[in-house]
């Protein structure tokens, strides 16, 4: 934990919706003049792509289930690492996996190398003179006998959809946007359900703060639904471990939430639909404070 060089990080299984809450830190950043030094959590997975297929392979042929989610495909020691180095100094060394052609001629021109999609770039250092770390990815709040990532982060924010609407995203967009047949969607939440039980899921009694959206829509059965859920067709259960921390006043969030509503002493619930505007509501005056405590104040 660290006042000077505060670390926020965003943590949640792969087609949760983290991208959801980056957009609203990115507006948050932006307005507030915050520069932040991003972290994307796929570029401490152990293996790239190819690499990737090869041991998942391998470890069938052993009877053995290998996942993005483990430990045994992931560089937790150096997550750890990264955080706690930021933490102390500011400073560490980071890296990117390419997901598309664009993202890697991007990085080409700008290291002058010929990497494809599904590689690493080389590590480097994390620009000077940021104002915060922010981690987006699987494992933000990992707790393992030989890692712990969650003791350095100072907010730890939770998405986590109910599971059947989680695997309705994820099997639509693995299906438009990767061509992935539905067989081998299902092949790989069934491959991943162990590690996603031990790895993913103890996260979320760690963090600060849950965004958990909750279809109102019959999801019974995720494998034959024809399109994802809307936001009008949802609700985001917001719950705090310890509102204290963060001074959160939920009388000023339910009058600023239309159709909100208290569900326990720790949560709040909001239309599916407001699930940007709450966010930003609620973690503005956070990253706000964490400024200011940063800079004296």
């Amino acid at each position: 934990m660290s006042k000077k060089h505060p670390i926020v990080a965003v943590t949640g299984s792969s087609g949760a919706g983290t991208s959801t809450v980056k957009r609203a830190f990115e507006h948050i950043f932006y307005r507030d003049g915050v520069t932040p030094a991003i972290i994307e959590g796929d570029s401490f997975h152990r293996y790239d792509r190819v690499a990737m297929r090869e041991a998942v392979a391998e470890a069938s042929q052993r009877g053995e289930n290998l996942s993005h989610f483990g430990p045994a495909s992931n560089l937790f020691g150096e997550l750890e690492k990264l955080f706690k180095t930021y933490g102390e100094h500011g400073n560490g060394k980071k890296r990117y996996y390419l997901h598309s052609e664009e993202e890697a001629a991007e990085h080409n021109v700008r290291l002058g190398t010929a990497l494809e999609p599904g590689q690493f770039t080389p590590w480097e250092d994390i620009p000077g003179e940021t104002d915060l770390l922010f981690y987006e990815g699987l494992h933000g709040g990992m707790v393992t006998d030989e890692a712990n990532v969650a003791q350095y982060v100072d907010l730890l924010i939770g998405v986590v959809p109910i599971v059947n609407l989680e695997w309705i995203q994820k099997i639509h967009r693995d299906n438009s946007e990767r061509g992935y047949s539905a067989e081998a969607i299902v092949e790989t939440i069934l491959r991943r359900m162990p590690d996603y039980i031990h790895y993913i899921t103890p996260q979320f009694s760690r963090t600060d703060i849950n965004f958990q959206r909750v279809s109102t829509v019959d999801t019974s059965n995720p494998f034959i639904a024809r399109d994802i859920p809307s936001p009008d067709e949802s609700f985001v259960v917001i719950r705090f471990r310890d509102p204290k921390k963060f001074n959160i006043d939920f009388p000023y969030l339910l009058s600023m939430l239309h159709d909100s509503f208290m569900s326990r002493r720790n949560s709040i619930v909001v239309p599916g639909g407001k699930m940007g505007l709450a966010m930003e509501i609620i973690l503005t005056p956070i990253i706000e404070q964490m400024m200011d405590e940063r800079n004296g104040g």
